[in-house]
This record gives structure tokens, C-alpha cells and sequence, in this order.
């Protein structure tokens, strides 16, 4: 294994220049393409800004991202994925928070104007990073393409497998996202944890749907290509029935994602009439998935091995699933992997080869580990007898709905500002088809108090990402809570589970 991701790319050239590593609907990129187009852009990146600075991009999943991704490895700089669901206010926080000097968007997207938005961020930071546009008229920033056609000259610089090379931002219970640091060494990890459980093969590829502003997404369209000799088929936007289309053209044996994802696949792959042939595995992960789904989609898609798996953007794929046991596979969330996983009071802690090199700010590693090094993950489980581990329940106040991480904290402190709330309180129930539904118990100022529209109209205002809004409102007289006025979010569960 290479030490370094810039190091598997200048082999992956040299040995197999031709071979496509990622592709989506407007185009496929070689490795000697990948490594000339990265090569540019990293001398672009440090003719503007020093080694170590971070660079942002918040583009769909094309081809065009793997550019940026490996152009900033090569730069020796960090990288920084971000959602592009996420708006104005996530957006100006991230890029302070980080100190972005870049950031790379499309000029619009899904009908959003990213350049206009992005204009409204950076005239409100005392010190915004240069913005590039990857598609598009540039609308007054700077165009991708003509970074890909500057000159070239010097050397790139040496680097290090222990350099921090991404930062991921991911909710926390604060309602402040805290930066999560990955290294060559971390990633790689990862990616030999991968190569070593799931059944990949040199050759073999991966259909792409999730964000590859996840862990998820950006292991499989980036690093797995160049680790394990793999390609990737990238979706900008999911479509189950083009999913099957495209899983059945470029023969796809491998996808990975959250309970919406499998659950959709398997639907359209029955109206298509086909069982999938080629896919050897799916990873099924990042929300609550209810066990007759994994039976169901293991019985129809006969060929395939359909497992659970946990893990979280600070240790990705704690455990690698059970491949090979239909009911292991579907009642527990797997073994662990190169994780050492111990249960404290039924907390479960991780620590391995694959886990962040730390959070962005110390003040964050204060709670977040304990003596012995172990990551403390918030969420709670118990273990079999034969070693599998079975999530429980979640200690941490986060809501994950398709797949994303909703901190109830943040936008409690948002609605709580709302004329006609007096006291608000967000909680997580369980759903069949999203994993988690976000629920808002409101104490109305005056009767009858505002609706989901009203809310989902009030957050856009404020430049809240639209997948945060709560599906559902519960208007109450009061919020029950302890003598200490703490809001008893378990009673409001429970009575949400009950009438639902």
C-alpha cells in the first residue's frame, strides 16, 4: 500500500494510465488525466495560498470533484468537503470555522444560484476565500477551467503519511459542527478495512449515490479507485430507477448507503425485473434500518450480500457487517473490523487505525475521548455472544435522517426565536423509510401556533439547510421536564411513538 494518496496516483498513471477511475453523465476521467488535471491545479492552489491551507468544495457528485480532491492532496493542503444542501449560514460558519482559503461550487445547482449565494457569504466574512465556479458562467468568480489551463512550473511538495489531508464537519450536540481531522494514514486504513471484508477486487466498481461530502461517498469515488484498483460510477442526484439502469450498464458490484437507498433500490430493481446479477455487495448504514429490510433485500437480491454496518464520520466503519449470515447481517450491526470496540456503561467506544486524528479545536477532544484513547461515540449498544454489535439506542441528541446528521440543539435555538413559540423541543422517531423523522414539540406563544410550513419558511430566512426543518409539529401546553428544568426528551419520544 502506498504511503501517501498523492504517492497511489503517480503509480496508478505510471502502471495503468488508462484506466477510468470515476465517471458520471458528462464524463470519465483516466488516471493519467486525473494526475495531469490534479498536477495543474495543485500549482494553481499554491501559487495563491500556502501549503497546509484549506480548501473547500461544495459540488454534487462529478467527476470534476476528484480533480479538486487530489489537486489539493498534491498541494499539500487540507480538504474540505461540504454538503451542498447546506446554505448561507452553515456555509459562513464552516469556512470561518476552518479558515478556508478556496472554495469550489457549481454556479448553480437543483435550481439554487451557488454563485449568488456564495457572493452573500463571502461579503459577510472578514476574511472570504477565493471561490471558484466548476460549471457555468463564473458569474464574477473565478472559473474552474481556466485554473486547469494556467502554467505549471516547480515542485509539488513532500508529503507526509501522518499530514492532516481532510476536514469533515459534523453535527454535534453543541449545535456547533466541530471539524473532523483524517490523515493519509487514517484514510488508508479505512480503505485496507474495506479491501479486506468487502469482497472487493481490482477491477470491480462502485455505484456512488451518497454526498461525497460524507466519509462514505468521498472513500468510495476517491480512494478506493487508487487504493484497491476500483472505479466509480458518481449519481449527482438519486434516482432509484437510473441507479438500477446504470448498475446493470457498467456491470456495478459494490454500493453503500443509508436506509433510503436500499430500500429504493430493491423497489425499482423489482419493477425492472432484474436481481441486480453483478452486485456483490451492499453496505447499508448511517440511519436506523429495520431488519426485514436487510431479509427482504438478501432474498431478492440473491447474487448480493446485504449487511448493516456502524460507524461515524470520526470512525468510519467501526464495524464491516456480516456478510455471510442473512440473520447476523440483518439483526445486528456487525462485527468490528481493526476497531477495538468496549462497551461503558453501555456507551460504545472505539478506537483503531481508521479514527480521526483529532477535532479542529482541542476544546472539542476534552469529552469526546476518554483515558484510554477511545473515542467516546454517544450512541449505545450491547454484544452478542458471538462478538456482533447491536446499536441500542443514542445517548447524544442527534437526529440522523437519510443518512445526515440533524443537531435538534441548533435549530431549537433558531425556532425558539419564532413570535409564535414560547418553547420548543426536537426529537428523532423512528421511520420505516428515512431511518428517523424530526418531530417539534411546540409550546405556542398564542394559539394555534406556526405549522411545518411556517417553520420550514422561517429557517430558509435565516439560511438553515432545508433536510434540518421538522417534518412533524406537536403542540403542547407545556414541556415535560425534571426538577432542574431539564426537557424530558425520552417522555416526548415515547408519547410521539405511541400516537404515531
Amino acid at each position: 500500500m502506498n504511503a501517501t494518496l498523492a504517492d497511489a496516483l503517480r503509480d496508478a498513471a505510471r502502471e495503468a494510465p488508462d484506466r477510468v477511475l470515476v465517471r458520471d453523465d458528462d464524463g470519465t476521467l483516466t488516471c493519467a488525466e486525473l494526475l495531469d488535471r490534479a498536477t495543474t491545479l495543485a500549482h494553481a492552489l499554491l501559487r495563491r495560498m500556502p501549503v497546509g491551507s484549506v480548501v473547500s468544495f461544495t459540488v454534487p457528485n462529478w467527476h470534476e470533484a476528484a480533480v479538486i480532491y487530489l489537486g489539493t492532496t498534491l498541494a499539500g493542503m487540507v480538504v474540505n468537503p461540504i454538503l451542498p444542501s447546506l446554505r448561507d449560514r452553515e456555509l459562513a460558519f464552516i469556512l470561518t470555522d476552518a479558515n478556508s482559503r478556496a472554495i469550489f461550487i457549481p454556479q448553480s445547482f437543483g435550481g439554487h444560484d451557488y454563485a449568488a449565494m456564495l457572493a452573500r457569504v463571502a461579503s459577510g466574512l472578514p476574511d472570504p476565500p477565493e471561490i471558484v465556479a466548476v460549471r457555468g458562467d463564473a458569474a464574477g468568480h473565478i472559473a474552474f477551467g481556466d485554473l486547469l489551463t494556467e502554467p505549471g512550473s516547480g515542485t509539488l511538495p513532500e508529503l507526509s503519511p501522518a499530514d492532516t489531508r481532510m476536514i469533515l464537519y459534523t453535527s454535534g450536540t453543541t449545535g456547533r459542527p466541530k471539524g473532523v481531522l483524517h490523515s493519509h494514514d487514517s484514510l488508508r486504513a479505512l480503505i485496507e478495512q474495506i479491501g479486506h471484508h468487502w469482497r472487493v477486487d481490482p477491477g470491480d466498481t462502485f455505484l456512488v449515490p451518497s454526498p461525497i461530502a460524507h466519509i462514505g461517498g468521498s472513500i468510495y469515488a476517491f480512494e478506493c479507485p487508487l487504493l484497491l484498483g476500483t472505479q466509480a460510477v458518481l449519481m449527482q442526484r438519486w434516482d432509484a430507477d437510473v441507479a438500477v439502469r446504470l448498475m446493470l450498464e457498467h456491470r456495478c458490484t459494490h454500493m453503500a448507503g443509508a436506509t433510503p437507498f436500499l430500500d429504493g433500490l430493491l423497489s425499482a430493481a423489482q419493477r425492472a425485473g432484474t436481481r441486480l446479477p453483478d452486485l456483490k455487495v451492499f453496505i447499508c448504514g448511517g440511519a436506523s434500518v429495520p431488519p426485514t429490510l436487510i431479509r427482504r433485500a438478501s432474498e431478492y437480491l440473491d447474487k448480493s450480500a446485504v449487511s448493516r454496518v456502524y460507524g461515524s464520520t470520526e470512525v468510519p466503519v467501526t464495524t464491516v457487517g456480516s456478510l455471510d449470515d442473512v440473520d447476523r447481517a440483518a439483526d445486528t450491526d456487525g462485527r468490528p473490523g481493526i476497531a477495538d470496540v468496549v462497551l461503558v456503561d453501555g456507551e460504545i467506544r472505539a478506537r483503531g487505525p481508521q479514527m480521526l486524528t483529532g477535532y479542529l479545536h482541542p476544546e472539542d477532544n476534552r469529552d469526546s475521548f476518554d483515558e484510554a484513547g477511545y473515542f467516546r461515540t454517544g450512541d449505545l449498544g450491547r454484544f452478542t455472544g458471538d462478538g456482533h454489535l447491536v446499536v441500542t439506542g443514542r445517548a447524544k441528541d442527534i437526529i440522523i435522517r437519510n443518512g445526515e446528521n440533524i443537531s435538534p440543539k441548533e435549530v431549537e435555538d433558531i425556532l425558539v426565536t419564532h413570535p409564535g413559540i414560547a418553547e420548543i423541543a426536537i426529537v428523532g422517531i423512528p421511520d420505516p423509510r428515512t431511518g428517523e423523522r424530526a418531530c417539534a414539540t411546540v409550546v405556542a406563544a398564542e394559539p394555534p401556533g406556526p405549522d411545518v410550513s411556517e417553520l420550514k419558511s422561517f429557517l430558509a430566512a435565516r439560511g438553515v439547510a432545508t433536510f434540518k426543518v421538522p417534518e412533524q409539529v406537536r403542540f403542547v401546553d407545556a414541556l415535560p421536564k425534571n426538577d432542574a428544568g431539564k426537557v424530558l426528551k425520552h417522555v416526548l419520544k415515547a408519547d410521539l411513538i405511541k400516537e404515531s
